[in-house]
């Protein structure tokens, strides 16, 4: 790939060393393109760039929308009904290689990677300040090599050929360079890649540890949590029991509690969050944000499927489902304005990738446990259909003596719906992924196009996706 999408990287990331905060906003007032052209040398511009990462992640083209609307509408728990026209080429499997949603997310991906690279790569002997101030630049590289990980492993589910029958992943450039020239690497080097980054991070943030905890910016704990869903979807589950133990472990967790939940989507940093995206006012996406895609009063375009809101049966996680003009919308991002933090690893994802992953070699019991530490927060008394009677809560969990994988499928979906990860839990399942009446068959056409505007470039080594028109 010739990098040149990265050409306006630095450019566009407000490379900026004054930041106005103002409630959970923080907004880049100064833009210092010269950076582009010049080493960091100072820890204001670290930090600046670490904000930076988070600016890309948050936009509607990646987490601010698209990216988790994606992992929704090709899945069997949501699906896009075509209102305003939003999502119909990813939903009815029709993109061509000039797809929008497949060449803008691609780029804002790789924005963020270049972000990261320029971080990754700036010699800590070369900062300015005291030897607190490097050791800070050096837990901050740490978190961009965590990030960068997840960008690519972003990016290798979506264009990625493991579900298609092929090996190709995606383009991973390490450092900042506009000129590079660069193809795409197979799978098995795409997650060699991501595993040493995430191990490199890891040890970074652990070794220069700032005793960081604010659940919006990514903390040591934010990294394993991240890491467990890598490691799932590789299937190394003692990786992931190891990550899950050590992130219980720390006591900073907790399933938010049934009287809290519907709240807990609209209130910043709740307990049950382990790493979230801080949006307010200043930050927010407007009518191109996920909660305008999803709410009724908004474009009201991905809407959840009917069978699997009936499986919420005295739920409390029903409360944010609203049935309207026979759809029923997700309200887990009530601000039409997009004002909401984006939640993007919460404490219930990792309890659930403990449970999967204590079923493949782990302990049972121990996965009994997570099970009913989520029902337990979600669940109330019941009445039994035939005979009226109530049952309570603590006899709806005493019934659950075991918990099989089955079990766990279902309860992912009725926990994480909404938040972009069905597509990928069926992929990774080998289960049937339903496409809608009338769109393509054509397993190939599971891997977004590789866009046009990177196949096109004269001399470029990268090659396209089978089954597109590039």
């Amino acid at each position: 790939m010739k990098l040149n999408i990265l050409k306006t990287v630095v450019l566009a990331i407000g490379v900026s060393t004054a930041f106005v905060s103002c409630s959970d906003d923080f907004v880049e007032t100064k833009f210092y393109q010269d950076v582009e052209q010049a080493p960091l040398t100072s820890l204001n511009e670290v930090e600046a760039f670490q904000r930076g990462m988070y600016t890309s992640m948050r936009a509607t083209t990646y987490y601010g929308r698209d990216y988790t609307v994606y992992g929704e509408a090709r899945s069997d728990e949501m699906y896009s009904n075509g209102y305003a026209g939003y999502f119909n080429t990813v939903y009815n499997y029709s993109m061509t290689s000039a797809d929008a949603y497949a060449r803008d997310t691609w780029a804002q991906i790789y924005t963020a990677v270049g972000k990261a690279n320029i971080l990754i790569n700036t010699d800590v002997n070369s900062i300015t300040g005291s030897d607190a101030d490097r050791k800070a630049v050096r837990y901050h590289i740490g978190q961009a090599h965590v990030l960068r990980a997840m960008f690519f492993f972003d990016l290798l589910k979506l264009y990625g050929q493991k579900y298609t029958g092929g090996n190709l992943g995606i383009v991973t450039p390490l450092k900042y360079d506009p000129k590079a020239l660069q193809g795409r690497g197979t799978i098995a080097e795409n997650e060699a890649q991501i595993t040493t980054d995430f191990n490199a991070g890891l040890a970074m943030m652990q070794a220069n540890n700032q005793g960081i905890t604010d659940r919006g910016t990514l903390t040591i704990n934010g990294a394993k949590a991240v890491m467990s869903r890598f490691f799932l979807y590789k299937k190394d589950y003692a990786r992931v029991r190891t990550l899950t133990d050590e992130i219980i472990a720390s006591a900073q967790y907790q399933v938010i509690p049934a009287a809290s939940y519907a709240g807990s989507w609209e209130s910043p940093k709740q307990n049950n969050s382990i790493f979230e995206l801080e949006v307010g006012v200043a930050g927010a996406n407007g009518t191109n944000s996920l909660g305008y895609i999803y709410n009724y009063n908004g474009y009201g375009n991905i809407v959840m499927e009917e069978s699997l809101y009936d499986s919420y049966v005295d739920d409390v996680r029903s409360e944010l489902v609203d049935f309207t003009d026979d759809e029923y919308y997700l309200y887990k991002y009530p601000s039409l304005e997009g004002a909401d933090n984006l939640k993007i690893v919460r404490f219930e994802e990792v309890l659930l990738n403990g449970i999967e992953a204590e079923l493949n070699g782990g302990s049972a019991l121990k996965a009994l446990n997570y099970y009913k530490n989520i029902l337990s927060n979600r669940l109330g008394d019941t009445t039994n259909p035939i005979t009226g009677a109530v049952i309570t809560l603590q006899e709806r969990l005493d019934a659950i003596t075991s918990v099989d994988m089955n079990m766990l499928k279902t309860e992912r979906s009725k926990e994480l719906v909404g938040e972009g990860l069905r597509q990928w839990d069926l992929l990774r399942w080998g289960d049937a992924v339903p496409r809608p009446a009338g769109a393509s068959t054509d397993i190939r056409l599971t891997a977004f196009p590789i866009p046009r505007a990177e196949t096109d470039l004269a001399g470029t080594p990268i090659v396209a996706n089978p089954g597109y028109d590039n």
